[in-house]
């Protein structure tokens, strides 16, 4: 038979927390999910999640479900419409690699922080096609228990910049999902602008140097006016560094409209929405790989001394969490 008469749905590498949340989602619409687990853990991985969600995609505030996801594992050799790849950054060569030894075939769904020009992301996938895109999920995944956060929309790539056979199929897999679409110019640029926002707010998050319990201090960054007003002028700085990797942030409005209003109304607003919104406030706490969130911040740190930038808020910060490591 050939591959065609062969595809399979939707595969996901490996277990982890955004893969494992969309699958729920996807195998809730209906959508076939298997998962490719690393040879070494696959005798011990679990058949069975019991999932909380706060569930963002009918309600802006989010409502509380539960449920159970039955893991199917995918077996060595096998095609697939679709595989999402969610790893921590720079882990993205690792992963391809790994599909390539277990002679899984499909168009990659790249859900990743990548700070890295396309040219070199095209030289990691090779022969793959593939979409960049961007999740809005979070959560934890301990002892068979998935606690996460769905929001109702991902970022994608547009069909015409994608250039990918099977896109609109991919539009009606997430359809029956229930999870919408939210398409910028450029989502290689976007996912720069993103990872600027993200080192803005935790290098000010973390300004007293010590960034070892990432969840408190999101906590106490939510509470304090004064502290977001100061991660507000601090994105600024940041920005600029994404701008001088030759972005046009114009085309981007919608993303930094909020980071261009006053500093001081910005933090006044910003801390009425976490206080007023569970579904944002719960998302803001949930990323806690600490190597992942120093990644995005070391990037846009490098590249802003590389252009001779002065940022002397990012620095500054920075500066203290380098020295605390």
């Amino acid at each position: 038979m050939s591959d065609i008469d062969n595809m399979k749905e939707v595969c996901i590498l490996g277990l982890g927390v955004i893969g494992t949340t969309y699958a729920y989602a996807l195998k809730e619409g209906g959508v076939a999910v298997e998962h490719l687990i690393r040879e070494s853990k696959r005798a011990s991985a679990p058949k069975t999640l019991d999932v909380k969600l706060l569930d963002g995609r009918y309600n802006n505030k989010g409502e509380e479900k539960s449920g159970s996801y039955q893991v199917v594992q995918a077996a060595p050799d096998s095609r697939y419409e679709f595989i999402i790849i969610s790893v921590a950054s720079g882990k993205l060569e690792a992963a391809v690699e790994t599909l390539r030894n277990n002679d899984i075939r499909g168009t990659l769904i790249l859900f990743c922080n990548l700070w890295d020009d396309r040219e070199k992301i095209e030289a990691i996938v090779g022969d793959y096609p593939y979409v960049m895109a961007f999740p809005t999920a979070g959560g934890h995944l301990e002892n068979g228990i998935l606690d996460c956060v769905l929001f109702d929309h991902i970022m994608l790539e547009s069909k015409e910049k994608a250039g990918i056979e099977n896109y609109d199929l991919l539009i009606s897999y997430l359809d029956k999902a229930d999870i919408k679409t939210e398409i910028p110019y450029d989502m290689a640029e976007w996912i720069k602008i993103h990872m600027a926002v993200n080192a803005g707010v935790t290098s000010t998050a973390a300004r007293g140097g010590k960034i070892d319990n990432p969840r408190q201090l999101a906590l106490d960054l939510m509470s304090d006016s004064k502290a977001l007003a100061l991660a507000v002028r601090t994105i600024r700085e940041t920005l600029k560094v994404v701008e001088g990797t030759g972005v046009d942030l114009k085309l981007y409005k919608d993303e930094i409209s909020a980071y261009k209003i006053p500093s001081g109304i910005a933090g006044v607003a910003m801390k009425h929405l976490f206080a007023s919104n569970e579904l944002t406030r719960r998302i803001m706490t949930l990323h806690n790989d600490i190597s992942d969130i120093m990644y995005g911040c070391e990037c846009v740190y490098s590249e802003g001394k590389r252009q001779g930038l002065d940022l002397p808020l990012f620095y500054g910060n920075m500066d203290k969490i380098r020295a605390a490591e």
